[in-house]
């Protein structure tokens, strides 16, 4: 019956948007003696678990009925849901505008529960929905968020839970009604709330209704929300309302004192006047020392006179802008972003190269050709006055250095480092920043960046370059960084917030990357791409030592040299529980010996100062990966072959044997299409090539053979084991024995020729760790070996050959 009441009171959907005051007046024109029961429920039936409602600007009190304008897709979908059903939701206010999907602490702890009259569609797209509040209560924790809010319902200890009113109370009340009455009598003597309030009759609506609509912040309103009795709420009312009878009082003096001198020419004037004497009679400053503010540090800017001329229409627009407007500091907060924004200034610059040697040499173990490069760009700089820099990406395994390393390069420099980490990026507005037309706009990252730097010459690190995503509806963040990286546009980066060009061209851009598949091709070719690569096990070995064992002893309370790791428990470590291009994974595997350490000694056990391998065992258990030997004596048709992996190089046992058949190549060992073609090309030059290599043609049409490469559970591919396999079949169909102190690795043709393939360093080193004395490569590859240091070759022999028929009397017995 109720709600078929109120929906009479909004037919017309022109009345049902006016102010809350004027409908309210309707309400007690029907039954004044009813009216309170009417609207005040203490204890809905509802359940323990509700729908909630943010509501942002006002708070919503128990017996009153109040219209708000809908905005957010999920409260538009909860009203939609329960106004047919009558159902109760809670309303409780925010405590802040900004979030669109707040959290459980942007809401205050009190609501009202309430239901929902009407929702109307305004023929200009506005949903307006009318509420009717009926009690109070206490939000608990959220239930869910989506599609809407859903969360608990407790009990609350307020002024709305008590039954009825004291004789005292309801005095109290009128002489509210009095001083709220001549309040708003002195402001506009028109105002129809003074007539309702002459209408309601009820103590609690009256005293919620004119909470509800006084003029006082929200946090004061959400404040009367949780008084616990009535009288505490009616005694701050008379409080809040004493408070702006005084102040209407203090702006009719003002308005006396300032139309005396007022007349048509100093209408502006006059309007500035009252504002700044209305501050000062708050106690408070006005405006103009912002202002003043906001010109001398722009009278100290180095920016170009297109960027000054903007400044000071921004700083004009900020002037004609009502400082009690939410647009006044949405204007302030952009202008004191233009002036936090280095133009121009630039930070100190280290241009001797011995010491900027000497920073990267302490940082980073290896990493030869990236020092070398750092130091060509500090060479270059010193000596031309054009100071672009270049934009560098660092492409490398994780766990090799690559992010310390940028840290590293703007400590060799001398300039400030700012890191920005574009993994999982996906919105363009990331990088460009919101256009200032959206609400809770802001700039993007790299404006930023910049000023976090505070100069304009920073080393600029994006970190997972290649993992920004680029398939989504919020424009592509990749192509974004098109003019960020491209020296030839970043002199002139346009952000959608900042709004004029800013020099990024000072910037030195360092990118980081596991991959390049990932990176857009044009973005690609605007970097100078800088291979990072795996650390080999004499490498391993020396960072342990230098950087990895002393970092962990500070890190968990040692002194430096507290214990000591020989190298044989580097090494094994390094061999049996890390299996990885970098080095991360061997950190975390001494802390952990370090730890053990730390407990001992914590509980008082002796621990020598040398850690030995058998201490390794009883801490990281059963080593992880087994160690790579050769064979221990020449066998037929078993050829030792070496591979590259994302972790460093690995030898690689060929097996093949035949069996009677009509001349079938199988191939087994979870092979990929490419290793698969090598076998092939391998077995049809045998057949074209029989009665060269000494094999019988009679045997390919009564003898099968079979390739077989161990570890089937280990994916491989590549073409690097064409003459391993060609060696493998030859010893089979022949019955040769194949030397175990050999190794090889090159790609082959169907004409016989052998080809270079990549990763030669991690090879020979794997080579040399497995005991191998000799190694077979393609001429080709000569040049790779040249580039080794000559410490890690010691013991190796190298056999170069261009043909497939120069392998066999090498390896052959």
């Amino acid at each position: 019956m109720k709600n078929d009441y109120i929906d009479e009171l909004f037919k017309d959907v022109e009345n049902s948007v006016r102010l809350s005051s004027a409908m309210i007046e309707v309400l007690p024109m029907t039954d004044g003696s009813n009216m309170e029961e009417f609207l005040f429920e203490n204890n809905p039936d509802c359940p323990d678990i509700i729908p909630i409602l943010p509501m942002t600007g006002n708070v919503l009190f128990p017996g009153t009925i109040t219209p708000i304008n809908i905005t957010r897709d999920m409260s538009l979908k909860l009203l939609r849901k329960v106004a047919a059903s009558g159902e109760y939701i809670g309303v409780v206010t925010q405590r802040n505008d900004y979030n669109d999907i707040p959290s459980r602490n942007d809401l205050y702890d009190i609501g009202s529960l309430a239901q929902v009259v009407k929702v109307i569609d305004m023929p200009n797209n506005d949903v307006i929905a009318i509420l009717r509040g009926s009690s109070s209560f206490r939000l608990g924790e959220f239930v869910s968020v989506k599609p809407f809010l859903m969360g608990e319902k407790l009990q609350a200890d307020t002024a709305d839970k008590k039954d009825g009113c004291t004789k005292e109370e309801r005095e109290s009340a009128k002489i509210l009604a009095r001083k709220y009455s001549a309040y708003l009598k002195s402001v506009n003597p028109g105002d129809v709330t003074i007539k309702t309030l002459k209408e309601i009759r009820g103590p609690r609506m009256l005293v919620n209704f004119i909470a509800s609509h006084i003029d006082i912040d929200v946090a004061s309103k959400q404040k009367l929300l949780e008084k616990a009795t009535f009288a505490e709420r009616i005694y701050a009312l008379i409080r809040h309302t004493q408070g702006l009878s005084a102040m209407e009082d203090l702006r009719h003096e003002i308005q006396e004192k300032t139309r005396a001198s007022m007349d048509k020419q100093q209408r502006e004037y006059f309007l500035n006047q009252q504002m700044h004497i209305i501050q000062e009679e708050l106690g408070g400053a006005s405006n103009e020392a912002e202002v003043a503010r906001l010109r001398e540090r722009a009278s100290k800017m180095l920016w170009s006179d297109v960027v000054a001329e903007h400044f000071k229409h921004e700083m004009d627009k900020l002037l004609r802008t009502n400082s009690a407007t939410p647009d006044y500091s949405v204007q302030l907060n952009y202008l004191n972003l233009m002036l936090d924004l280095p133009w121009g200034r630039r930070g100190s610059f280290n241009s001797d190269m011995a010491k900027a040697r000497k920073r990267l040499d302490n940082n980073h173990f290896g990493l030869e050709k990236v020092k070398e490069r750092i130091l060509e760009m500090m060479a270059v700089l010193n000596l031309t006055e054009q100071r672009k820099s270049p934009v560098l990406c660092l492409v490398g395994a994780p766990g090799t250095g690559k992010t310390s390393l940028g840290k590293s390069i703007a400590s060799a420099l001398g300039r400030e480092y700012v890191r920005v980490a574009l993994g999982g990026v996906h919105d363009e507005a990331e990088i460009r920043g919101h256009r200032r037309t959206y609400v809770g706009s802001m700039p993007g990252r790299i404006i930023n960046g910049m000023i976090k730097a505070g100069v304009s010459n920073p080393v600029f690190v994006l970190d997972e370059i290649d993992k920004v995503q680029t398939n989504n509806f919020s424009g592509d963040p990749m192509a974004a960084l098109l003019e960020v990286l491209d020296p030839e546009q970043n002199v002139a980066f346009h952000d959608n917030y900042l709004d004029v060009d800013y020099d990024l061209s000072n910037v030195l851009f360092i990118a980081t990357a596991n991959s390049t598949a990932g990176i857009h091709p044009a973005l690609l070719d605007r970097m100078e791409i800088i291979e990072v690569p795996g650390y080999i096990m004499e490498e391993k070995l020396q960072i342990a030592k230098q950087y990895l064992v002393p970092r962990q002893l500070v890190d968990n309370g040692f002194k430096r040299g507290s214990f000591v790791f020989s190298v044989e428990v580097l090494r094994r470590m390094i061999e049996d529980y890390t299996r990885e291009s970098g080095v991360r994974q061997l950190e975390k595997t001494i802390g952990k010996m370090v730890r053990n350490r730390a407990v001992r000694v914590a509980s008082g056990d002796e621990a020598p100062k040398k850690i030995g391998v058998d201490e390794l065992r009883p801490v990281l258990g059963l080593p992880l990966h087994q160690s790579e030997r050769r064979g221990d004596e020449p066998r037929v048709a078993v050829v030792t072959g070496l591979a590259w992996t994302q972790v460093g190089g690995t030898i690689l046992f060929i097996e093949a044997c035949t069996s009677k058949g009509k001349g079938n190549l199988t191939m087994t060992g979870n092979l990929g299409d490419v290793m698969k073609e090598s076998a092939t090309l391998a077995y049809e030059y045998i057949k074209a090539n029989a009665s060269t290599l000494g094999i019988d043609n009679d045997v390919f049409e009564n003898s099968n053979i079979h390739i077989h490469v161990p570890e089937g559970a280990t994916p491989k591919d590549g073409p690097s084991a064409g003459i391993t396999m060609f060696t493998a079949m030859v010893s089979a169909f022949t019955g040769r024995k194949v030397r175990s102190d050999y190794a090889m690795t090159g790609e082959i043709t169907l004409r016989g020729a052998v080809t270079p393939v990549g990763g030669i360093r991690e090879k020979i080193l794997a080579a040399k760790r497995a005991g191998i004395t000799d190694i077979v490569l393609c001429e080709d590859n000569r040049r790779d070996v040249e580039d080794i240091t000559q410490d890690y070759l010691s013991g190796l022999t190298f056999h170069y050959v261009t043909e497939m028929s120069q392998v066999l009397p090498q390896v052959l017995i």
